[in-house]
């Protein structure tokens, strides 16, 4: 093997390497989710496109007038969604009316302050809800599964080292990643559901949980 390696050395071929071993493990730490999203949408149709768009617009104002009172940065931030005009065709091709949509998005921690709002607002109706992770949610729990995935990383390259016959190992390279998988499904709330609430009532919502996986993958060097 010494003289196959220095022939190799000398036709430019660098060695293959010897005693090495390819393995992974993983990391995972379970964490309610603190991030409430809330798309609530207007839609217009009729003949004219001038006045549909008009429509929209005037209940999207609305909206946005009524969600600012409530807005307050990073537990509920307020921002516009699509905006768009189309028009609708008659089976020969020809343009007989106009259709369109407004989109209004309410995300952030603060969930009853979100669902409140969304409640007052009486121009748009609640079209979808979902939930995730905050920044500072996701880094905290990245930064645990990561030391997860790091010592059962480094106990799974130890034990195969010694089961192999070597008595210890030196790391060659690495490399780590993270997922995100939800637990449980989060409700969900169709437009035409919402309008039985009161105007003025929260829109019931209930986060569930997503897992943080982080994967540490390598090779270390058995000796």
């Amino acid at each position: 093997m010494v003289v196959a390696g220095s022939a190799l050395a000398q036709n430019g071929a660098a060695p293959v390497p010897q005693n090495v071993l390819q393995l992974s493990a993983q990391g995972s730490v379970e964490v309610q989710q603190d991030l409430l999203q809330m798309t609530l949408v207007a839609t217009r149709d009729g003949a004219d496109a001038a006045v549909v768009q008009s429509q929209l617009k005037g209940a999207l104002d609305a909206a946005l007038q009524e969600a600012k009172k409530q807005a307050q940065a990073g537990q509920m931030d307020v921002r516009t969604g699509n905006f768009n005009l189309s028009p609708r065709y008659t089976r020969e091709g020809k343009i007989n009316g106009w259709q369109g949509r407004a989109e209004l998005v309410l995300e952030g921690r603060d969930f009853p302050r979100i669902t409140q709002a969304a409640g007052r607002i009486t121009t748009l109706n609640v079209e979808h809800v979902g939930f995730d992770l905050s920044r500072e949610q996701r880094q905290r729990s990245a930064s645990e599964a990561q030391k997860l995935a790091i010592d059962s990383f480094r106990q799974k390259a130890q034990e195969l080292a010694r089961g192999f016959g070597f008595a210890d190992y030196t790391l060659r390279e690495v490399s780590v990643s993270d997922s995100q998988d939800s637990i449980g499904r989060p409700r969900m709330m169709a437009a035409a559901q919402a309008k039985s609430f009161a105007a003025d009532a929260p829109v019931p919502v209930e986060a569930g949980k997503t897992t943080v996986v982080v994967t540490v993958s390598g090779s270390v060097q058995l000796r």
